[in-house]
């Protein structure tokens, strides 16, 4: 089994999972192979690979977005893939996810977008929803942006909003698919400054889809680098002391070898 960690209780676990989709001209395309992976409490994992190597359908799979053709799926001890809908839809509340292009509503504010996933699930007075808003919204900076709808942002604010939503529900997992390739290279560093100090004062475990080496060198701890929908090395990127056999190890390790600092967030 690849192994992030030697952990033997990982908070995330995949049992050889493998989904595939139909082709358009009746063919399969084989997106995730039997891949096994655990991932530690507290951990920052990079996926990397090149587009279309199966890295977002493989995060997708934790929180099944995308259920497994095959293989299972653990998160904090429960099987996902043996509960029933109600019970993956309270299992999800522990885990948040970010997306590439945000996903905000629209027509909400940002203190509205934050609010929506605790509406959803209910259980909270108007007056706990909105303390916790405020608290995510302070998470990421974003105190001052409370009444300002999604067209009145930049990017990066847009992104930190979505960072504020996922984190509404108290989650331990957050799931991060492609969140700076479309931010510019400042706005990205105080973006991945921000999550490195989620992970570090809350202790969410965060597992990141990327195809920028940087940001691996720049935030993780442990990276797997996923080609053909199978994890083709793994590395412990703080004690790096690896040989990579893929073109992508080699050009990571040479990253590795001059890294390039988190700036202070300077919230964009």
């Amino acid at each position: 089994m690849a192994a992030l960690s030697n952990d033997p209780s990982p908070l995330i676990r995949l049992e050889a999972v493998s989904k595939s989709f139909a082709l358009p001209g009746g063919g399969r395309l084989d997106a995730v192979r039997e891949v096994s992976l655990n991932v530690a409490a507290g951990d920052i994992v990079g996926l990397v690979g090149r587009s279309g190597a199966g890295k977002s359908t493989l995060l997708r799979l934790v929180n099944l977005l995308e259920r497994p053709d095959q293989g299972r799926v653990f998160v904090d001890g429960r099987e996902l893939t043996a509960l029933s809908k109600s019970e993956l839809r309270e299992a999800r509340r522990s885990i948040g996810m970010i997306f590439q292009q945000f996903n905000l509503l629209q027509n909400a504010d940002a203190s509205d977008n934050v609010a929506f996933p605790l509406r959803i699930h209910g259980g909270l007075s108007k007056a706990q929803v909105a303390e916790r808003v405020r608290e995510c919204l302070d998470i990421v900076g974003l105190s001052d942006k409370a009444r300002a709808y999604p067209a009145q942002l930049s990017g990066g604010q847009k992104q930190r909003v979505a960072i504020a939503r996922a984190l509404a529900s108290h989650p331990r997992v957050l799931l991060c698919d492609e969140p700076t390739s479309a931010l510019d290279a400042e706005t990205t560093q105080g973006l991945l400054a921000t999550l490195r100090d989620i992970n570090e004062r809350l202790g969410v475990t965060i597992v990141i889809v990327t195809h920028e080496l940087p940001v691996v060198t720049a935030l993780c701890r442990h990276a797997a680098i996923i080609e053909h929908g199978r994890i083709a090395e793994q590395f412990d990127v703080e004690g790096f002391d690896a040989t990579p056999r893929t073109r992508i190890g080699q050009e990571l390790a040479r990253l590795l070898a001059r890294p390039v600092p988190i700036r202070e967030a300077a919230h964009a």
